[in-house]
């Protein structure tokens, strides 16, 4: 059984829409539509072009993603790339049952429109088979493409469309009815609080802070961080700041005075680091800064540079694997492709990135589960299945099941990770700080929310 949603999956919403900062208001500026051919198609001997976007030679694959947005170009295009190194290298190895992947990718810009206009052309005119990996800000075609019953697999879940729709399928699973009439179990979703039962009973802390925005979606997401603490116990202070001008010293002198041991926040990266500039400045030690996933990210040096105090105590929660870990064999596998096609990448890699390609593992697992009869119905009763998947062991396993609306504690693990300047593999990087994120699990309640 998949949580609900857990603490992490809403901060990766929280921190992309409090970076719009309402700045959304149109279609911006777009960038040409780019495919990434797959080599020529080979013949395929009792291959059928049983669905659309299927032919006995090739598979064809939408990617969309808010490449061109108002946060910037390196923001959300992390699954992108790792889903294109994923398919990349599948074609490189022959394809999937002598079909090749062709991916057609589109910028939607960060704009509901753009999204539409996106999925109306991959739909209509490129007629893709199934979409992976996808990274949107405003998902506003998702309930053409879930009318058009087109399997989407493996998406980042910024909005709750994952939570709605049955025809996708979010990266960490769904439990949720997902009737495509409301949101979650009549407008409903549940927050589960492993991340701070986690840091309570790892570093024995009591005392947490929580700074947000003057702004609705910050405040709101504070609030779910707020219920989340005072349920395990923590003393909790809570600080807004301006948007425009927030006052960071003024909270870091508040934190002083209340002893603050950990800190969580409602905030964007701009107000992390500003946040922790101000902590630094005045002297504040904390046990842990608490950021999510979309910020787990190979940029921390650079981006905390002129915060390292703040910055030593930086941890980062997840559903998937540290990409660092290449202990693992599919995280190495992850870390070689990347080298290969997108060797620039190296220092901008991210959890997201891996996740992406993890999104693109599972498409192909289930499509795989077709042998050469491949349709969209095929590829969804391997997501409908009842039997979890971890993508070869890079996600926490998770599913599609229909559950009851919650009604008492989960069973729910997290992986945990720490910057370091200076790794046991020698250069600044995370640190995986869990003997094992599947057995790193508790027995946490599950608080619940209106989206």
């Amino acid at each position: 059984m998949t949580p609900p949603r857990t603490a992490r999956v809403a901060a990766a919403l929280a921190a992309t829409l409090l970076a719009l900062s309402g700045s959304l208001t149109g279609c911006g500026t777009r960038l040409p539509e780019s495919d990434f051919a797959a080599p020529a198609p080979t013949a395929a001997g009792g291959n059928p072009a049983g669905d659309t976007g299927v032919t006995p030679g090739q598979i064809k694959i939408g990617i969309v993603t808010s490449l061109t947005s108002p946060l910037g170009t390196e923001v959300l295009s992390g699954p992108r790339y790792g889903a294109l190194a994923f398919f990349q290298a599948l074609n490189a190895a022959g394809g999937l049952h002598g079909r090749t992947v062709q991916v057609v990718t589109c910028d939607d810009s960060g704009s509901g429109l753009g999204n539409q206009s996106c999925v109306h052309k991959l739909i209509d005119q490129d007629q893709v088979f199934a979409f992976a990996a996808g990274s949107v800000l405003d998902y506003a075609g998702a309930p053409y493409v879930n009318g058009k019953a087109v399997p989407d697999v493996g998406g980042q879940p910024l909005g709750t469309q994952y939570d709605t729709y049955p025809h996708l399928y979010g990266i960490y699973g769904s439990n949720a009815p997902r009737d495509g009439r409301s949101v979650g179990w009549d407008g409903t979703l549940f927050l589960s609080t492993e991340v701070y039962r986690y840091f309570r009973q790892r570093l024995g802390v009591r005392r947490a802070a929580v700074v947000a925005y003057n702004q609705a979606e910050s405040l709101s997401y504070a609030h779910q961080i707020e219920q989340g603490l005072t349920a395990e116990g923590y003393h909790v202070l809570t600080k807004t700041v301006d948007l425009a001008l927030p006052a960071f010293a003024a909270v870091a002198t508040a934190m002083a005075s209340d002893g603050t041991q950990i800190v969580f926040d409602a905030m964007d990266t701009r107000g992390n680091t500003g946040l922790c500039q101000a902590l630094d400045a005045a002297g504040v030690r904390i046990t842990a800064k608490v950021t999510n996933v979309q910020n787990w990210t190979q940029t921390v040096g650079r981006d905390y540079a002129a915060a390292p105090g703040c910055r030593g105590e930086l941890w980062a929660t997840s559903s998937s694997r540290n990409y660092a870990d290449t202990r693992y064999p599919a995280v190495q596998q992850f870390r070689s492709a990347m080298s290969r096609y997108f060797p620039d990448r190296e220092p901008l890699l991210s959890a997201w990135e891996l996740e992406g390609w993890a999104g693109a593992q599972w498409l192909t697992d289930a499509m795989d589960s077709c042998g050469a009869a491949l349709t969209r119905a095929c590829v969804e009763r391997f997501m409908n299945r009842t039997q979890p998947y971890d993508a070869h062991g890079l996600l926490i396993p998770a599913d599609f099941v229909r559950e009851p609306r919650p009604s008492g504690p989960v069973r729910a693990c997290l992986n945990v990770a720490r910057w370091q300047d200076v790794t046991p593999a020698g250069g600044p990087g995370w640190v995986t700080q869990v003997p094992d994120m599947d057995t790193n699990c508790f027995d946490v309640p599950q608080l619940p929310y209106r989206p």
